[in-house]
């Protein structure tokens, strides 16, 4: 793979803690451009604080993150925000902006502050609300709309960013299932329509199977498995990663695995290989 490639990320030995806590403990990992890759793994394990260094907004303590090649920690924070968007878990909500004002904050890296000053959208914007599917709402205040509503203008205001890759943090908390298969989906189309890169946190691992090419998941810090969901979605996933005794089958129509989670085990079982799970 091309380091240089627009929309590639790449980690090389990427190491980050807080005090007293190591988070990732050198994590290597390259998504090229135009996939779809899941991150999953337990509360703690390093999913979200990779999405935050790979946009720029923490500094490695060791090791580096590239963007088409560039190491992200030399970008300035809008340098950085025109290569790749991120969307938070969650957000504080914003009373009095409307759906088209939230979603032109997006264009902050592109405009600057003086240019979210201007009236009117500008090309970049429209696009995003109609592909988001929420141009009809344009002038609805946001607080208005529903959680499922909500997440979709957020989505809105991402790809408002104009960027090759697109980071979700847990794009479907707090959604019922019928919003969270609305999101998924429309992101899977938005990914194909305009050739993103986009890498999630996803909590659900069938909806990662589902809806991911590739499934990354994080053990203590480092890469427990990487690959197809059909590779490596398999009862010693479940155990070894996510500490749940469990069934894997295919999916009657789609093929892809389906899990049966049984019972939480006490601890999460030791790794039969330090890198990846057969």
């Amino acid at each position: 793979m091309d380091h240089r490639e627009p929309g590639a990320v790449v980690a090389e030995g990427l190491r980050f803690g807080y005090p007293g806590r190591e988070v990732l403990r050198g994590v290597d990992l390259r998504i090229g451009a135009g996939e779809l890759v899941a991150l999953v793994g337990l509360n703690g394990c390093g999913k979200s604080t990779f999405l935050r260094l790979a946009a720029g907004l923490l500094r490695p303590d060791g090791g580096r993150v590239l963007l088409d090649g560039e190491e992200v920690a030399r970008l300035s924070r809008r340098g950085a925000a025109r290569r790749v968007a991120l969307l938070h878990q969650s957000a504080p909500p914003v009373p009095g902006l409307t759906v088209r004002q939230l979603v032109r904050q997006g264009r902050y890296a592109a405009r600057g502050p003086l240019g979210m000053l201007r009236d009117g959208d500008d090309a970049v914007s429209a696009r995003a609300l109609a592909d988001a599917g929420v141009a009809d709402w344009a002038g609805r205040p946001v607080d208005a709309l529903s959680g499922g509503e909500r997440q979709r203008v957020r989505l809105a205001m991402a790809l408002a960013q104009d960027t090759r890759t697109l980071l979700l943090d847990e794009p479907t908390t707090y959604l019922d299932l019928r919003h969270q298969l609305e999101v998924l989906q429309t992101v899977v189309r938005l990914r194909a329509e305009r050739g993103l890169t986009v890498v999630m946190v996803v909590h659900d691992l069938n909806h990662a199977a589902r809806f991911a090419d590739r499934i990354v998941a994080l053990r203590d810090g480092r890469v427990a498995a990487d690959g197809k969901p059909a590779d490596i979605v398999t009862p010693a996933l479940l155990a070894e990663v996510l500490g749940v005794e469990g069934r894997v089958a295919p999916d009657d129509r789609g093929g892809w695995p389906v899990c049966y989670p049984d019972h939480p085990l006490e601890a999460a079982r030791p790794l039969r290989n330090e890198n990846h799970i057969h």
